[in-house]
């Protein structure tokens, strides 16, 4: 039986950079009070604050919601508060190095925007993300610019030989997240696997970037059961569903994860 639920952030519990909505708070709280829950995403601790903690009705279930921004490079749980478990920082050199090669890759990729909002490149210490369009960029402008991922590819080729000995995943509807080889959603989910006493079998990831290239990715190689989600409304009903099947049935339904 499943006793962790895993979840992505941007483009599965919520819109990219946006709030969780009200009907993603009260659901969130309802699973809460019948499974663990856990967020791993490619955003920042603030964003999780944010889109997350600030949107869920109540500090009640908090001991049992885990969360691991940065792709799992960080790790939280609560005990009154919320407690930093670790952090794999970069390094400032590594941190350069990352920069001016996201950087390389932009420009020899050809890509050009029209506008961009804010920075393109955030130093989040543990990972560095490229936001094409700025980190603040609205939603309107990000949700069209490259949902087949193809333009993310195309910089990604570039930037792989530059940066071999680093993970690079692409996430959410803009951006290319780089972090230390192995220190990534699988690493954040064996973390999980190691602090909660828990087996990877009973897990269960729900996100929307599994395809290869993917910063969801690592989790299904891992083996973990997984669903791909198209938006927070598809995540929505199955978080109902699971909910739902708690009292019948509730083995087959949360051990039947698979990727569509």
């Amino acid at each position: 039986m499943k006793k962790l639920v895993v979840f992505d952030l941007d483009g599965t519990l919520a819109e990219s950079k946006s709030s969780i909505s009200s009907q993603m708070a009260c659901l969130l709280h309802e699973l809460l009070g019948v499974l663990k829950v856990a967020v791993i995403s490619g955003g920042s601790w603030a964003q999780f604050e944010g889109q997350l903690l600030a949107s869920l009705p109540s500090q009640q279930r908090f001991a049992g919601l885990f969360l691991l921004p940065t792709c799992g490079t960080q790790f939280f749980r609560y005990d009154g508060d919320w407690v930093k478990v670790y952090s794999e920082e970069l390094s400032a050199a590594q941190r350069r190095r990352i920069i001016a090669s996201l950087e390389r890759a932009l420009v020899e990729s050809g890509t050009e925007v029209d506008q961009v909002w804010g920075d393109a490149i955030e130093d989040r210490g543990s990972q560095i993300t490229l936001s094409v369009l700025g980190q603040e960029a609205p939603l309107s402008a990000k949700q069209d610019w490259d949902r087949d991922f193809a333009k993310r590819r195309k910089i990604t080729a570039i930037l792989e030989p530059l940066l071999p000995t680093f993970a690079i995943n692409m996430g959410g509807t803009t951006s290319i997240d780089v972090t230390q080889r192995g220190v990534d959603k699988a690493y954040g989910i064996h973390k999980l696997e190691e602090r909660l006493d828990l087996t990877l079998a009973e897990m269960l990831f729900v996100g929307d970037a599994l395809f290869e290239g993917g910063n969801d990715y690592p989790v299904q190689e891992i083996g973990v059961d997984s669903i791909q989600v198209r938006d927070p409304n598809e995540t929505a009903h199955v978080i109902q569903t699971v909910i739902a099947c708690l009292g019948d049935g509730a083995n087959q339904v949360l051990s039947a994860g698979t990727t569509s």
